[in-house]
């Protein structure tokens, strides 16, 4: 019997990583480590709390990695605490020009190629063929770090800067919010682990663009998940 591949996941609990680790492990793949970042990012404590819950639920290997340095060279809003995340009204998930407006707001340099990067040195330790991000086609028109270009770059880049060549491969980089809702319910994903906000309260805030782009994926689902939901 071939042996599986092994696979180290970026899992932030959003949708997206969330669905692809869903994903590796249904193609049979060994997720040999489930990485999870805490970059400062004002949702922190509720990321780490649920991607610990997802790897639980799913028996796969989890370490969460402090990388609060991030706050030395960037000014976002996802980080500093007197920069306000857009939310609301600022935030109109159909308007591109207003969308690369608040785009601007949460951006954090470099943040997926520094992730990557530090998750492919940890597959190439542990023996794994390839790294899997999070990344969706809706948010690569106004995050160019979420395009399958990017995993193209990436890939080449990691294959001069690892030994066993590590690959970046991601499920739902070419698919839209509600097709990857569509994707995590034939994988029978628990929507109630997951945090796509970009706040640490209680529930998600519905107000933020995170949660705007997912409660539109859900409802065009059909899919239920208004308890979820502040706002």
């Amino acid at each position: 019997m071939k042996n599986k591949k092994k696979v180290v996941v970026l899992l932030s609990s959003g949708l997206d990583s969330t669905v692809n680790i869903f994903e590796a492990i249904k193609h049979h793949h060994e997720v040999v480590l489930a990485l999870t970042f805490n970059y400062g990012q004002k949702a922190a404590k509720k990321e780490v709390e649920q991607s610990a819950k997802i790897a639980k639920y799913l028996n796969v290997p989890h370490k969460v990695l402090d990388v609060t340095w991030f706050k030395e060279f960037n000014k976002s809003s996802l980080l500093v605490e007197d920069q306000k995340i857009p939310t609301g009204k600022d935030v109109e998930i159909d308007n591109l020009e207003k969308s690369g407006e608040s785009a601007k707001s949460v951006w954090v340099p470099n943040r997926n190629g520094i992730f990557l990067n530090i998750a492919a040195a940890y597959a190439e330790a542990l023996g794994a063929d390839s790294v899997i991000p999070g990344f969706n086609a809706e948010e690569a028109a106004t995050f160019p770090d979420n395009s399958i270009d990017f995993l193209k770059a990436a890939t080449h880049a990691l294959s001069f800067s690892t030994a066993n060549k590590v690959t970046v491969g991601c499920y739902t980089a070419h698919l839209n919010k509600p097709a990857i809702v569509l994707l995590g319910q034939g994988l029978n994903v628990p929507w109630e682990l997951t945090w796509p906000c970009y706040f640490a309260g209680e529930d998600w805030c519905g107000q933020c663009e995170s949660c705007k782009r997912a409660k539109r994926a859900f409802a065009s689902a059909n899919v239920d998940v208004k308890s979820l939901f502040k706002g």
